[in-house]
């Protein structure tokens, strides 16, 4: 079933290797958001407050969901995490962390910080599959964005 929707995705991931994997499986899901990436998590808080690289980017549309990983170069994924989720204009943009760490402490402190969702990266190809495939199924499908509702 092709998911159909305006409202790009940003993959905030460091891994070129994870980042064409995660690509490579939402392309043969059908997939047909934009795809975004931010490889440093300075990089993805130049792309969502428009400063830096991104100044003069207005026709780049804003993000409706952002896929994020912890374990960046520079600001942290966490450090990203909390400074979007603090801000008014960006609270209601889903925010699911995609990252190798089951870190107990990093689970906690990711859905204090208002993360919506957290997604341990599995080794293997098919876990991996499976994982994305729900992340695609309910996030980018089955998911009424905030957006839909307040147009």
């Amino acid at each position: 079933m092709a998911v159909s929707c305006l409202d790009p995705l940003l993959v905030v991931e460091d891994s070129t290797a994870d980042f064409r994997m995660l690509k490579r499986l939402m392309r043969q899901m059908e997939v047909q958001r934009p795809i975004y990436r931010c490889q440093t998590g300075d990089e993805a808080l130049e792309l969502m407050y428009r400063t830096g690289r991104y100044e003069s980017a207005e026709t780049l549309a804003r993000p409706g969901m952002i896929m994020l990983d912890l374990n960046l170069p520079g600001t942290d994924g966490r450090a990203v995490l909390a400074k979007l989720k603090q801000d008014q204009d960006f609270t209601q943009i889903p925010i699911v962390i995609f990252t190798c760490s089951s870190t107990p402490s990093d689970i906690e402190f990711c859905y204090r910080q208002g993360a919506n969702g957290y997604l341990v990266k599995p080794v293997g190809i098919q876990e991996l599959t499976q994982k994305v495939q729900a992340f695609v199924d309910y996030w980018l499908e089955a998911n009424t964005s905030p957006f839909f509702v307040l147009g």
